[in-house]
């Protein structure tokens, strides 16, 4: 049987909605994920700077000029 042209209307939006509801997943997935990387990148080089600093702190009696 032939959908009328109200019918199709429906489904279209329908699809779109659908499509829509998708893409915002995958974007709020990959939002979530780009954010603990940078977390734990900045977290970790955090500490990097920290210890070095320390090392740094703790030799500077055996620095001769």
């Amino acid at each position: 049987m032939c959908e009328g042209p109200d019918n199709r209307k429906e489904r279209r939006e329908r699809d779109m909605e659908e499509k829509t509801w998708k893409v915002m997943g995958g974007s709020g997935a990959l939002n979530i994920a780009v954010g603990v990387t940078v977390l734990v990148i900045g977290i970790v080089s955090g500490v990097l700077l920290i210890v070095s600093g320390a090392k740094l702190l703790a030799r500077r009696s055996k620095i001769l000029f």
